[in-house]
């Protein structure tokens, strides 16, 4: 695992040593930064169940001004600490412990580019209906899922976009009053 692009291009990044986290894939991400590519600069930027860190230290180091990383395994929030240490990232990101749905309740209107990344076997629903309200105007939701399950979405969404990679799908969504 590697940063694809920017000023943090090429540095390895550390995956997990236990069960249980699915690292999105370098060829996946690369395809999701290629289409956000005019977004990401000076945006903030929500990763969701962030795992290994690896998405939002993509948007960081291709220019987003903040990246807020929530995740609820500890051993995978001391994992996205040791690779934004890895790359030297100072500043411009916050690793919040706890539910990704329940963080996103506190930040109405905060978010330009809201990545959600949930185990494949879960509902993203809560994430996305919390989602809808933290996301800034113009803004965008991306939802990667198993491709063989369908996301509900709550109604304040509009599904605009899939891009299938294997057994991955990217679900593009804007809320419906953008």
């Amino acid at each position: 695992m590697r940063v694809i692009s920017g000023r943090y291009r090429g540095r390895r990044l550390k995956a997990p040593t236990w069960d249980g986290l699915r690292p999105t894939s370098d060829k996946l991400r690369e395809t999701l930064f290629n289409i956000l590519a005019p977004r990401i600069a000076g945006a903030r930027v929500f990763d969701g169940y962030a795992g290994t860190g690896a998405i939002g230290i993509e948007a960081l180091s291709r220019g987003a001004a903040h990246v807020t990383f929530v995740e609820q395994d500890r051993r995978a929030r001391a994992l996205i600490e040791e690779n934004v240490a890895r790359c030297s990232v100072e500043g411009d990101y916050t690793i919040r412990g706890g539910d990704v749905a329940t963080a996103l309740s506190h930040d109405a209107g905060a978010y330009d580019v809201i990545l959600l990344d949930p185990p494949y076997d879960s509902s993203p629903i809560s994430a996305l209906d919390a989602a809808a309200h933290a996301l800034a105007p113009g803004g965008l939701i991306v939802l990667e899922r198993a491709t063989r399950q369908e996301p509900d979405a709550p109604a304040s969404l509009d599904r605009v976009r899939d891009v299938k990679s294997g057994d991955s799908t990217l679900t593009f969504f804007r809320t419906r009053d953008a």
